[in-house]
C-alpha cells in the first residue's frame, strides 16, 4: 500500500466522464442480485446511494445511528443546491461552475472530479424535481435561483431556507420505495464501530445496536461510507451534536488514507455564541448575504444600538475590500474579514465577537413580503434563538466551524485505498479543494449517490459476482469484534470524574484557538502538546455511567471523543506540514501585504494523503500531485 492512483481518464476534460462510462465494466441485472452492498449513512449521499443501488437490483444494507433516515444532518442545510442550468441567462455553464469551484477551492482539487460533479449537477436538479422537491419558482413557473458566495451568476436552486430538509425528504421517498420493494434493508439506531477487511478487501462492518447495546456483524461485497464530516471536532459547530468522524476514522486505521484533514471550512454567518453552556451553534444561511449587508461601526468599541448608528459611520467592510463580489465573497474570505474587524476592536455586541448583517436597505427596496418569501423561516429561527427581530434590527453573526473539505482519500471511482471501500459526500475529500463554495455540498452529495457511485462501483463488483455471500464467522470478524468490545469495556471501566462532553469541550477550545480560522507554527506546536496532555487525562479521568449492554448515550459520546483526540493530532500535523495559506487553511506566516492567503504552488500543489502506520507511530505522508491542464493557477482575487 502507498501508491495513489487517481484513475482519472485520459482525453479532453469535458469528455472524461462520458469516456469512463462507456468503458467501465458492467454487472448484469441477474448478477446484481448476487451481490451485497453496505451503505453507512442516510443523508443525501447515503440515501441516494442506497436507493440508486437498490433500484439497480443490488442487495443493500443501509445503516444510520438516528432513529430514522430523515434525521440525517443533511436536513439542516438551508440555502440551496448548485446546478449549471443557466435559467437566468446570465452566462452560466458547466465550465463556469467548474471554474468557480476550482478557484473557490484555491486550486487544491482535481480537475477531473470537479468537472464531473459540475457536469452531473443538472441531472441532480432534474431528479429532485421529479421526486417532488418543492424548489422555489418565479412568477412564470420556472425554477428560481439565487446567488451564493464566490460567484457572479445566479445558479443556486432553493426551497426557502429549508433546501436540505426538502432534498432529504426527496431522497427518503426514493429510499422508502426500495425498502418496501425489499432491495434495501434499513438498520436504524446502529453505529459503525469498525471496518472488517478480509484479504485486503472491505468485506463488512461491526456495529453496536444503540438501543440494546448488542454488538452485530454485517458482511457485504463492498462497503460505502456516507458518514459526513468531522466539524464537531471544534465542539461548537453548525453540525448536529451527534455528527462525528468515527466511522471514517476506523476505516482510516484499517488502511484508508485520510486526505487534507486541515482543510476545514469556517462559515461566516452563524449566530454568535450566547453562553458557555451551549453544545452547538446555529447556522444562518449564506443566502442571506444576497440581501443582507455586512458592516461594523467605523469607531472602535462603539456600543450604540445598530439602528442608532448613522450611515456615514458604518463600515461595509466586505463591499469596501472586495468591490467586484461585495458581500458575496467566498466563505473563507468573509470569515477572516469578520474576524479581523472583531480582533481590531470593531466588533458589535457585548463580547465584541460579532458583526452586523443588515436587511434594512433590502426591505426598503423590495418590501417586507419579498424578504419573507425568501428567508422567512430563517428570520423566525433567528428571533426564536436571540429574541431579536431581524426585520427591525440587523442580525448579529460570527464565523463558526461548519464543513470539512478533508476526508478519506478516494480515486475517480470514489474508492478509498482499501479495495471495495467507497466514500461519498462529505466523508471524502474529492471535490472542494481547500474551500467549498456555498451550495455545492448538497450538489456533490446527491451527485455522488445518484449518478456517480452507481456507475463506478460496477467496475469493482464485476469481478466479485463469483464470490459467494461473505460469511461473518471468520477470524477477521472475530478480531474486529474483539477490538470493539475491548475499547468499549476500557472506556466504561475508567471510573474517573469528568464526562466525555467536558473533554470534548476542552478539546474543541484547543482546536478553535490554535487551528481554527487562522493558524501559526507556534500555536500549532502548542496545540499538539495540549492535545496529547488532554488525551492522556481522558484515558485516566473519564467517567461513563451505566453499562455496555444497554442504551448508553454517554458511552457513544466517549467513543467518538476518543477518536477525535487522534484525528485532532493528525489535523494539526497536516496544518503544520502545509507551509502556505490556501482557502480555509490560513497560516499567518504566509499572507500577502493586504492580508490575503498566499499559496506556495511550487511546493504544495498536492493532496496530502496520510497513512496510519500503527498505534503510537507517526502517520506517513503520501502526496498526490495535482495537475492543471485546463485551468491556469492564479492569485485568487475577489476584488
Amino acid at each position: 500500500m502507498g501508491e495513489l492512483v487517481s484513475k482519472i481518464p485520459d482525453g479532453p476534460l469535458a469528455q472524461k466522464w462520458t469516456k469512463y462510462k462507456s468503458s467501465v465494466k458492467l454487472v448484469s441485472p441477474a448478477n446484481r442480485k448476487k451481490l451485497d452492498i453496505i451503505v453507512v449513512g442516510t443523508g443525501l449521499a447515503g440515501a441516494s446511494a442506497a436507493s440508486s443501488l437498490g433500484e439497480l437490483g443490488y442487495n443493500v444494507k443501509n445503516f444510520c445511528y438516528q432513529d430514522s433516515p430523515r434525521r440525517a444532518h443533511s436536513v439542516a442545510a438551508q440555502g440551496g443546491i448548485n446546478a449549471a442550468k443557466n435559467y437566468q441567462n446570465d452566462g452560466d455553464s458547466v465550465y463556469r461552475l467548474f471554474l468557480d469551484m476550482i478557484k473557490g477551492g484555491d486550486y487544491r482539487a482535481r480537475e477531473g472530479n470537479v468537472y464531473r460533479v459540475a457536469e452531473v449537477s443538472n441531472d441532480v436538479i432534474d431528479h429532485y424535481t421529479a421526486l417532488g422537491v418543492p424548489f422555489a419558482r418565479d412568477y412564470g413557473g420556472t425554477l428560481d435561483t439565487r446567488s451564493f458566495g464566490g460567484v457572479q451568476v445566479s445558479r443556486t436552486f432553493y426551497a426557502k431556507g429549508q433546501t436540505g430538509q426538502q432534498c432529504l425528504l426527496g431522497c427518503y421517498s426514493s429510499l422508502s420505495r426500495q425498502v418496501k420493494k425489499g432491495s434495501v434493508k434499513m438498520y436504524p439506531r446502529r453505529e459503525m464501530l469498525d471496518l472488517v477487511v478480509v484479504d485486503g478487501r472491505a468485506r463488512g462492518i461491526i456495529t453496536r445496536n444503540l438501543i440494546t447495546g448488542g454488538i452485530e456483524r454485517h458482511s457485504a461485497h463492498a462497503v460505502v461510507l456516507a458518514t459526513g464530516g468531522y466539524g464537531t471536532i471544534y465542539y461548537l459547530s453548525t453540525l448536529a451534536v451527534n455528527s462525528n468522524a468515527s466511522a471514517a476514522w476506523k476505516a482510516h486505521k484499517k488502511g484508508a488514507f485520510f486526505a487534507n484533514p486541515s482543510f476545514v471550512q469556517i462559515h461566516p454567518t452563524c449566530v454568535p455564541q450566547l453562553n458557555e453552556f451551549q453544545s452547538k451553534l446555529t447556522l444562518m444561511s449564506e443566502s442571506l448575504r444576497n440581501d443582507g449587508r455586512v458592516w461594523v461601526p467605523k469607531s472602535k468599541g462603539d456600543k450604540r444600538p445598530a439602528n442608532g448608528i448613522p450611515e456615514e459611520e458604518r463600515d461595509y467592510f466586505l463591499e469596501r475590500r472586495y468591490p467586484a463580489f461585495g458581500n458575496l465573497v467566498p466563505r473563507d474570505v468573509a470569515s477572516r474579514a469578520a474576524k479581523e474587524r472583531c480582533d481590531a476592536g470593531y466588533g458589535v455586541g457585548e463580547t465584541g465577537l460579532a458583526v452586523n448583517l443588515d436587511f434594512r436597505d433590502a426591505i426598503k427596496k423590495q418590501g417586507r413580503k419579498a424578504i419573507e418569501n425568501k428567508y422567512g423561516n430563517l428570520f423566525e429561527m433567528y428571533k426564536t434563538i436571540t429574541g431579536k427581530d431581524p426585520y427591525e434590527e440587523p442580525m448579529r453573526i460570527y464565523p463558526a466551524g461548519h464543513y470539512t473539505m478533508g476526508g478519506l482519500w478516494v480515486d475517480y471511482e470514489l474508492m478509498t485505498t482499501i479495495p471495495g471501500l467507497y466514500a461519498v459526500g462529505e466523508s471524502n475529500f474529492s471535490d472542494h479543494g481547500a474551500n467549498r463554495l456555498g451550495a455545492s455540498s448538497l450538489m456533490q452529495a446527491a451527485a455522488d449517490g445518484y449518478f456517480i457511485l452507481p456507475n463506478t462501483i460496477s467496475n469493482y463488483l464485476a469481478d466479485q459476482i463469483r464470490v459467494p455471500a461473505i460469511p461473518t464467522d471468520t477470524p477477521e470478524f472475530d478480531e474486529a469484534e474483539k477490538g470493539v468490545t475491548e475499547i468499549l469495556n476500557r472506556l466504561i471501566s475508567i471510573k474517573g470524574k469528568e464526562t466525555a462532553s467536558s473533554f470534548h469541550k476542552r478539546l474543541g477550545k484547543i482546536m478553535w484557538d490554535h487551528c481554527g480560522m487562522s493558524r501559526n507554527e507556534a500555536g500549532l506546536k502548542k496545540a499538539l502538546g495540549l492535545i496529547r496532555e488532554l488525551r492522556e487525562e481522558f484515558w485516566q479521568n473519564l467517567i461513563v455511567p451505566g453499562s455496555v449492554d444497554e442504551l448508553n448515550m454517554e458511552l457513544e459520546k466517549a467513543g467518538r471523543v476518543a477518536d477525535y483526540f487522534e484525528l485532532a493530532e493528525l489535523l494539526v500535523m497536516d496544518a503544520l506540514n502545509r507551509k502556505e495559506s490556501c482557502g480555509a487553511h490560513f497560516r499567518e506566516e504566509y499572507q500577502t501585504p493586504d492580508g490575503e492567503a498566499q499559496r506556495n504552488d511550487a511546493e504544495y500543489t498536492y493532496v496530502a494523503a496520510w497513512e496510519f502506520t500503527g498505534e503510537g507511530k507517526p502517520h506517513k505522508l503520501h502526496r498526490e500531485e495535482l495537475k492543471f491542464e485546463e485551468v491556469e493557477m492564479k492569485v485568487r482575487s475577489y476584488k
